[in-house]
């Protein structure tokens, strides 16, 4: 059988084929991501996304499937979550419509013999295919769906093993129906916020990335895409401000979500520029901790929402400049031309 590709709308002949589509569908990648993104698609290797919570993993996954045209199958990871929640399970409400019908059927006319009801009991029509198994039998007639195992530093140690053998070779055993194995693997995206290490077997089956905050001109770059109503200005201070807030120590410093949230909080509000009552009243939409809430407090709202403004203007000049600069030499080498 010919083997598919990535998909017709997913191909890609690099990192920056990747980085473009991924920013075509709202998310600005940094370089490092896109590359290792091409190549979980180009040799159909796992992608292993580690970070700290509210960096972007999650939304990769999702990205891709909006760019691949294909389905996007998650598996939320939870402490003892197993084979029924991930794999499949029966459907025995169903089990139990049909073998009543059955017997209805032969006390009325004469129906199946019981041998032959109890097989239909496990065949396919009954079968539910949870994510990893719908993954891995999916129709060969579309591009294969972007697997998504979420936050796997939740899982037990048991769930990590068997996710292990299940991506070594993607085929799933169901003992009354056979082996169902993966004509084209899916693509495969496993998300940690590494509460936990996770084990360095399920690791060297994996492609790794690291994914660090974005700098401060691509926060920035992300509220304006991701969040068009908030004005340039409060984009830049919002940013400005959630960069200084991760330098505080926090529990759970704010993430890229929580620095869309907060912009677009306070242009709900009607802000246009940060000031100290601003970020008062919602501190909340950035953090999520009554702790860390106190300290950013005791490090002074005031003295946040001041350097914000200052660090968001002085990058703007700095790139306002540079460009009046580089507009200058582009004007004076038009003229020595002519």
């Amino acid at each position: 059988m010919a083997e598919r590709s990535p998909g017709a709308s997913g191909e890609a002949a690099g990192p920056d084929d990747v980085r473009g589509a991924l920013r075509a569908h709202g998310y600005l990648a940094d370089e490092g991501l896109a590359t290792v993104v091409f190549l979980a698609l180009a040799l159909r290797r796992p992608l292993l996304l580690e970070g700290e919570a509210g960096v972007g993993k999650t939304e990769v996954a999702k990205v891709l499937a909006r760019w691949r045209g294909s389905e996007l199958l998650r598996v939320q990871c939870y402490e003892g979550i197993d084979v029924s929640q991930a794999v499949y399970e029966w459907d025995y409400a169903r089990q139990l419509l049909h073998l009543r019908a059955a017997e209805a059927l032969a006390e009325g006319h004469g129906g199946p013999a019981l041998a032959t009801v109890e097989d239909e009991l496990y065949s396919e029509r009954f079968l539910v295919r949870r994510p990893l198994l719908a993954a891995i039998a999916a129709p060969v007639d579309q591009p294969s769906p972007v697997l998504l195992i979420d936050e796997v530093d939740r899982a037990d140690d048991e769930f990590e093993a068997f996710l292990l053998e299940v991506l070594s070779d993607y085929s799933v055993t169901v003992p009354e129906l056979g082996t169902f194995h993966a004509v084209v693997p899916p693509v495969v995206v496993i998300t940690s916020n590494r509460t936990r290490d996770v084990a360095d077997a399920l690791k060297r089956r994996c492609l790794y990335h690291w994914v660090e905050h974005p700098d401060f001109e691509r926060e920035v770059e992300i509220v304006t895409v991701r969040a068009p109503e908030v004005v340039p200005v409060l984009a830049r201070q919002v940013a400005a401000a959630v960069e200084r807030i991760r330098t505080l120590g926090l529990y759970k410093p704010p993430g890229v979500a929580e620095t869309i949230d907060w912009a677009q909080a306070l242009a709900a509000l009607g802000v246009r520029e940060l000031d100290e009552a601003s970020v008062a009243a919602t501190l909340g939409a950035a953090v999520k901790y009554k702790e860390d809430a106190e300290r950013v407090r005791e490090a002074g709202i005031a003295a946040l929402a001041r350097a914000a403004v200052e660090r968001a203007g002085v990058e703007r000049a700095g790139v306002e400049r540079a460009g009046v600069e580089r507009a200058g030499v582009e004007r004076t080498g038009v003229e020595r031309t002519g």
